[in-house]
């Protein structure tokens, strides 16, 4: 509908351009009333999907006799629902094709909302949120930038749009070889630079990558195949014998092996000389760098998420407790949480980080997608070790890290020859997660120049949930004050809210340092669920929270976070509740003790007392008799341990966790202390 208006009276012509307002404003109600209307969504395949009523108008301020020009036109448009539309390969003046992205518009809310009038959501305005996008930016932003370099070695860092170029031809491959969008595409492997770039190139496929623990056993590994029914498998040439075995036996129970594909970027000297082939795979074997260069054109149409909900990631939980589960992480909450972790760092733009972390646990705390979002460099180093740390940081200007207590171990206890200057006028920022690290540990970093980061979280909520935001009133504090209120878990971070609840009657407990109740959370940073096992997942998520199996107490006064212990390593000794985490910092404050983990061991008087497995500082010597003596003056009588085994090494996942299970294992095979009161 068009009405020209020209010359007349003014007044005329604003009578007329008045009515028509109020006749197009009453005719929009009306219609948009009757396309909300539940009845018709059912008997008309249509929807309303917009009214426009354009009003122009242009005047010569300075000849008030010129005609007044004006024009009205209105437009009515009803649309049947869009079908989904693939992407296209598109053209762009920059230097790289862009991936097309399609989001259906709707001008009317989903039924059940209610939004304001005039409101939509379109492909203006909404678009799946998804950490693929973290890669265009930067490789538009930061194109010669370097995006990944190997920790040790001369070869050149890749830049970003090499990186960019490289993902979208494995994508173009993966899509090849038949993967298909929402299946499964496992990577076993070390800290690579391949293993950075699967990280995009698999969900650009469309596909979900599933990071597998590169320390599992054959056994396991297969375990995890079968379950995840993985179409695709990348192998780092490091851990050739264990995926040959795991492979062997996912073809004698009677599953179909996937595709193969094998990584033979060496680092660090991991050569084992058995690169060249892969007997005893099923099936064809590719090989990572062929595919990059052959496998596809650097101008694959992404598949992008058609939802932000879907899957991008399964990641196995580390089986420190029980067998481990298949988590399920969205694009949206990779998202969020990789920001969120970004800010957690303090991380600037064009960062160093030192991948101290592996990528396979929680995708690198999500790290993996957020050093992109900033456009930083990924330094991966294979081995970790306190030279290879210090190395790294001297050699590219490392300026984040992170990792479980076990690598602040390994810094703190490097041999002084070594060491290496960190770079000058900054501290290292090391994120830290996984156990509370003891305050001795903490202080002892802070002398040699790292910030120490204190987070807390789970495979369930992408790793880091929580952080103990440092306060500036603490740093006029003794320094062992300062490391006490360090080794707290703190608060959460923006994508989710964390509680520490009695679970039985889900209240909140006081911050009064002292009740004890269990810490959950809820937000848009908790897990869509386990990977079959609708079961275990109700249970987690039962009350609209995920319970954490975590026992805390909340601090008088800010209401930090403080763990406490894990609800199944609580000793329960004569009615008392230990906390193993409080006996274990006990134990880290004796000069000769390097690594320290305590577990209930059966008694029949008490029930059970608490037996410490330690390990000696190089070239230290600890006596049984004298750790015990040692926490009595430290701890009460009832809490210090009764037993101390001292052993060479503790047994840990990959992740650096201390595996009590096989600990309580021991404790129990040593039987009943004794039938007598202390």
């Amino acid at each position: 509908m068009a009405l020209p208006l020209r010359g007349g009276r003014l007044l005329l012509e604003l009578f007329h351009f008045t009515r028509l307002l109020v006749l197009s404003s009453l005719l929009r109600r009306s219609l948009s009333r009757w396309a909300a209307g539940s009845a018709r969504a059912s008997r008309f395949p249509c929807r309303y999907d917009k009214m426009t009523l354009t009003v122009s108008a242009a005047a010569r301020t300075h000849a008030r006799s010129a005609p007044l020009d004006m024009s009205i036109s209105g437009s009515i448009v009803f649309a049947s629902p869009k079908p989904k539309t693939k992407n296209k390969p598109t053209t762009s003046p920059t230097s790289l094709p862009p991936c097309s992205r399609t989001s259906p518009c709707a001008s009317s809310p989903p039924t059940g909302r209610e939004t304001m009038e005039g409101a939509v959501l379109c492909a203006a305005n909404h678009a799946p949120l998804t950490p693929l996008s973290f890669l265009e930016r930067s490789a538009l932003v930061y194109p010669d930038r370097p995006a990944v370099v190997a920790a040790a070695g001369d070869a050149p860092p890749r830049t970003w749009r090499e990186t960019r170029a490289r993902c979208l031809r494995l994508a173009a491959a993966l899509a090849g070889l038949g993967v298909q969008r929402r299946q499964l595409v496992a990577v076993f492997a070390q800290n690579v630079p391949a293993m950075c770039e699967l990280h995009f190139a698999v969900p650009m496929a469309g596909a979900v990558i599933c990071a597998l623990n590169s320390r599992l056993d054959a056994a396991m590994a297969s375990v995890l195949l079968r379950h995840s029914e993985a179409r695709v498998l990348f192998v780092d040439a490091a851990l050739l014998g264990v995926a040959r075995e795991a492979l062997r036996l996912l073809s004698d129970a009677g599953a179909t092996p996937p595709a193969v594909v094998l990584i033979r970027e060496l680092l660090d000297g991991c050569d084992d000389g058995s690169t060249s082939s892969f007997s005893g795979a099923t099936g064809t074997v590719y090989e990572y760098e062929a595919l990059v260069s052959g496998g596809g054109s650097p101008e694959f149409a992404v598949r992008w998420p058609e939802d932000e909900n879907e899957p991008i990631a399964l990641n196995y939980t580390s089986g420190t407790t029980s067998r481990p589960k298949g988590v399920i992480y969205t694009h949206r909450g990779a998202y969020l949480n990789s920001l969120a972790s970004v800010l957690l760092n303090d991380m600037p733009s064009m960062p160093v980080y030192l991948w101290t972390v592996p990528m396979f646990h929680c995708n690198g705390w999500c790290m993996a997608w957020g050093v992109a979002a900033q456009g930083g460099t990924n330094v991966c180093l294979r081995k970790v070790t306190g030279a290879a740390i210090f190395d790294a940081v001297s050699r590219h200007g490392v300026t984040h890290m992170g990792g479980a207590p076990t690598v602040l171990g390994m810094i703190v206890h490097a041999a002084p020859e070594e060491r290496r200057p960190l770079p000058a006028g900054r501290k290292v920022a090391v994120m830290t997660g996984g156990a509370p690290p003891p305050p001795a540990v903490l202080f002892r970093m802070e002398e040699l120049g790292f910030l120490v980061i204190h987070s807390y979280g789970l495979t369930e909520t992408y790793g880091p949930a929580t952080v103990c935001t440092w306060k500036p009133e603490w740093d006029a504090l003794p320094a062992d004050e300062r490391a006490a209120i360090k080794s707290r878990q703190g608060l959460h971070h923006l994508g989710l809210e964390v509680d520490v609840k009695d679970p039985a009657t889900m209240r909140s407990v006081p911050a009064d340092g002292a009740t004890m109740g269990e810490v959950m959370f809820r937000g848009n940073t908790v897990m869509s669920g386990y990977y079959k096992d609708a079961a275990a997942t109700a249970e987690a998520l039962a009350g609209g929270w995920f319970r954490s199996g975590d026992l805390a107490v909340r601090v008088p006064g800010d209401g930090y976070v403080k763990i406490r212990d894990r609800s199944k390593d609580i000793i329960i000794s004569g009615g008392e509740n230990i906390s193993t985490i409080e006996v274990e910092a006990a134990l880290f404050a004796h000069p000769a003790v390097a690594e320290a983990a305590v577990v209930g061991r059966p008694d029949e008087h008490w029930g059970e007392t608490p037996c410490a497995f330690v390990v000696a500082k190089k070239g230290e010597r600890v006596e049984p008799e004298e750790v015990v003596a040692f926490c009595r003056g430290r701890l009460p009588r009832y809490m210090a341990p009764r037993t101390v085994v001292v052993v060479e090494e503790l047994p840990k996942t990959a992740t650096g966790k201390v595996q009590k299970f096989a600990l309580r294992d021991k404790a129990k095979a040593m039987g009943s202390l004794s039938t007598s009161k202390l």
